[in-house]
């Protein structure tokens, strides 16, 4: 039987969220001196600083402080170091966005700026809805999912707009960024409930009498992608899969089949896609085609190039040489200014988050949380592998954006409804805290001091004797004169 968590004060709360509080407090003021540093580093406005200036900093810094008090109140036990790395990482992008003038004149509208308070809220609902064990009841629908999944698609191409290669919604979202957790929730709620089955094989192959659903959904989810020519986001999920199916059956066949089968796969779709292969042939030789396939990986290249170690500043840096640097390209932008050492520092805090997700997902017992939360860090890991392999030349451009840094609110949203679920999970079952009396106690004084009662005194036992005859004469009663008793 699960026992459910005692419950614990609001003030309890806040004593034991301090250090969660204290790490926020050290973000929100870095981030605030870096943002006083850009504003002071602005031409031709001088020190004139106007409300419109303050509002895309006071609203992050206005989020994340109110999600620490949200989780306080709702007397949230789970991890403390997940809010203050996600605001860091958070104002780091700000910053970077706000260097290349996204913010200018309020240009992306009050629906932009709303987007990141949005998206902490929706971090925090998630993770107080979802605690002490409540995410389960994302399990019982795990065929909403995969319908959700599939539906997303086929909205997609019925009003989607083609752009730079890709097919995006109206407005230019790309609703296809909430396939990386409607289809891990699929994917996690399918192998939990199967996963003795699933970890029974009975000769080369695995069990496809019980795996077929879920590769009739998968690869129904990766064609419709492929058409969209969406080879990133297929490789992330791909690689997911993977980590979810060995997680919840610890059959290393599956990685062995998985592995061969995503080879083959690529090696076939790159003989198909032109995309693709002008992707590659830009990564190997980038000075082929400097104008065409390969200016964005030599721009990106130099300006990082520029940077050096401590950075040009944030006056002398000109973003706008970089293509896309908004999005897929921000670490280059943040490399160029910030230079080899703020860029370790955004890599160090990236690490960080991941490392914590991981270990999340290894300490949860429960079957469908350690799947979730694997299949969370899996898309988390993967992506942020690709934009800075991308970025730095070590991997081809996939075109995936730096999460909670690169500037797209479908990717913000998405990134932080993962977040929320995982801090869900990790305040799956708290310690029990120490029971913490709510009765005044009462002054003991001569008018209410109860008597202490007497302790019972034990019988004495009775004395030994040798000549059980004599002890029986000697008893009174017993008819017999002592002198006849010693003839």
């Amino acid at each position: 039987m699960r026992r459910t968590p005692a419950v614990i004060r609001v003030a309890d709360c806040w004593h034991l969220r301090a250090p969660e509080r204290h790490l926020l407090v050290l973000a929100l003021t870095a981030i605030a001196l870096g943002y006083l540093m850009l504003l002071g580093a602005r031409p031709k406005e001088g020190l004139t600083v106007a409300m419109p200036d303050l509002a895309p900093v006071l609203l992050w810094a206005t989020a994340f402080i109110g999600a620490h008090l949200w989780l306080v109140l709702a007397r949230f036990r789970g991890d403390q170091l997940i809010l203050p790395v996600a605001a860091f990482l958070c104002g780091i992008g700000l910053l970077a966005q706000f260097r290349m003038g996204i913010f200018d004149g309020l240009r992306s509208g009050p629906l932009g700026l709303a987007i990141l308070p949005t998206a902490v809220a929706l971090m925090v609902l998630l993770a107080h809805g979802g605690q002490r064990g409540r995410y389960h009841r994302l399990a019982v629908g795990q065929w909403l999912w995969a319908l959700l999944s599939l539906a997303l698609l086929a909205i997609l191409f019925a009003t989607g707009q083609r752009f730079r290669g890709a097919v995006y919604g109206t407005g230019f979202l790309t609703p296809t960024e909430a396939l990386k957790l409607s289809l891990i929730l699929f994917a996690a709620a399918f192998v939990a409930r199967h996963a003795k089955a699933l970890a029974a094989w009975y000769g080369p192959l695995p069990p496809l009498r019980v795996l077929w659903p879920l590769l009739v959904i998968w690869l129904s989810v990766t064609a419709l992608l492929l058409l969209k020519r969406d080879l990133g986001l297929v490789l992330i999920l791909t690689l997911a899969l993977l980590g979810i199916l060995v997680a919840g059956s610890r059959h290393p066949g599956y990685l062995l089949y998985g592995l061969l089968g995503a080879g083959a796969g690529g090696y076939g779709l790159l003989t198909l896609f032109t995309h693709g292969q002008r992707r590659v042939a830009a990564w190997l030789d980038p000075f082929h085609d400097p104008t065409g396939a390969g200016w964005q990986v030599l721009q990106g290249l130099s300006g990082m190039y520029a940077g050096g170690l401590w950075g040009e500043g944030f006056s002398d840096v000109r973003p706008q040489y970089t293509p896309i640097a908004e999005s897929d390209f921000i670490y280059a932008v943040i490399a160029e200014e910030l230079g080899f050492a703020g860029s370790a520092l955004v890599v160090l805090f990236l690490l960080l988050l991941l490392m914590r997700l991981i270990g999340i997902a290894g300490r949860t017992k429960q079957p469908f949380g350690h799947l979730l939360a694997t299949g969370i860090a899996g898309v988390l890991s993967v992506q942020t592998l690709l934009n800075l392999g991308g970025v730095t030349k070590a991997l081809p451009l996939t075109g995936l954006t730096l999460p909670l840094i690169s500037h797209g609110g479908s990717s913000l949203l998405t990134v932080c409804a993962s977040l929320g679920l995982i801090l869900a999970i990790s305040d799956d079952q708290p310690t029990q805290p120490a029971k913490v009396s709510t009765k005044r106690a009462r002054r003991t004084t001569a008018a209410n001091a109860r008597p202490r009662p007497k302790p019972k005194s034990k019988p004495k036992p009775r004395a030994k004797t040798k000549n059980k005859t004599k002890a029986r004469a000697a008893q009174p009663g017993n008819g017999r004169h002592p002198a006849l008793a010693r003839r």
